[in-house]
């Protein structure tokens, strides 16, 4: 209808370039494969918190401030620039942030070389890149790695540089401290329950080392981890790297894989077939989600165990439904 109107149409990156452009905004971009919702999220918390003029966009709930907002007169543009259909390289940022790179969205990057080549454009197209942030001492057990609060503090000192405000990296470090958190990363949802958007082997392996950090400080008996992969392309890609991403776990349920833009020609890697591959499989069995499946791990809470959903799937509603509900 809008086509035919002679309404111009246009995908998001696209708008968004338009508008960075026309409101004369320095974009903050936040882009990798894993710690972007998180880093963006820390970096707005302490934006806010010192008055910088920053608008942003992040692709979370956040429990402190909407999840976008833009104000007249603001100069800054703090933005999660994603990857996925190679919309980040639309963007020409001023500052960019990248918290880790590795391999992910088969479907739109056949290769790992293509996926590199893509990042390393969208390095060429800014005008300055963090990888390395600034250390302190930083207390987020339970929340968000070290090297994402350290990138936020780098990306915060540069913004204030730039607005030719005096800065104390400690004064940084202490609000980045308070940091809350965000929705569906290593969200508590109640005692014990927590969920989570890790979907990659290596989010998950970093994810179980907050957990165990967390459950240690909760005086907890270990760690149970359901799993739902997401998109079976991607599996077909990622299935090596989970051999070992869930060892120092008490117990795995392993869920049928969520599918979603699929090649029809790639048979569904089972959950029995990627039980399997581990090396811990005496801990881990195929699941449903299902009644069986909550009075399960509802025993594991009740025992003193910690449970964690981790997935980007549907998942998550069944837990803070089904399961919930009955807690």
């Amino acid at each position: 209808m809008a086509k035919e109107a002679g309404v111009r149409c246009t995908k998001r990156d696209d708008l968004t370039a338009f508008l960075v452009s026309e409101l004369g905004l320095k974009m903050v971009a936040v882009a990798g494969t894993h710690g972007k919702t998180t880093t963006t999220a820390m970096i707005i918390w302490a934006a806010l918190k010192l008055n910088l003029p920053v608008s942003y966009i992040v692709g979370t709930t956040l429990g402190f401030a909407p999840s976008g907002a833009y104000h007249g007169g603001d100069k800054y543009f703090v933005y999660e620039a994603d990857e996925y259909d190679r919309n980040f390289l639309k963007y020409h940022p001023w500052l960019s942030v990248i918290p880790m790179v590795s391999y992910d969205h088969p479907d739109i990057y056949k290769t790992v070389e293509e996926y590199e080549a893509a990042f390393s454009q969208f390095e060429s197209q800014s005008e300055m890149v963090i990888k390395e942030g600034i250390s302190g001492e930083f207390k987020l057990a339970g929340k968000v790695r070290r090297h994402d609060a350290e990138l936020a503090t780098a990306a915060i000192v540069k913004m204030m540089e730039n607005q030719g405000i005096e800065y104390n990296t400690t004064e940084i470090v202490g609000i980045l401290n308070s940091f809350p958190g965000v929705g569906r990363r290593f969200e508590k949802l109640v005692d014990g329950v927590y969920t989570d958007y890790a979907h990659h082997p290596e989010e998950i392996a970093a994810t179980i080392e907050i957990a165990r950090e967390e459950a240690k400080i909760k005086g907890l008996k270990g760690v149970v981890v359901v799993y739902q992969p997401h998109q079976n392309i991607r599996q077909h890609e990622v299935r090596n790297g989970y051999r070992e991403a869930f060892l120092n776990v008490d117990k795995i349920f392993w869920l049928p894989t969520y599918l979603v833009r699929e090649n029809p020609d790639l048979a569904v890697i089972t959950p029995e077939e990627f039980v399997e591959d581990l090396e811990n499989r005496d801990k881990a069995e195929a699941a449903e989600l299902n009644d069986d499946l909550a009075i399960k791990l509802h025993e594991y809470v009740k025992e003193g165990y910690l449970v964690i959903l981790m997935t980007a799937g549907p998942a998550d509603e069944w837990l803070r439904g089904e399961f919930l509900k009955n807690n």
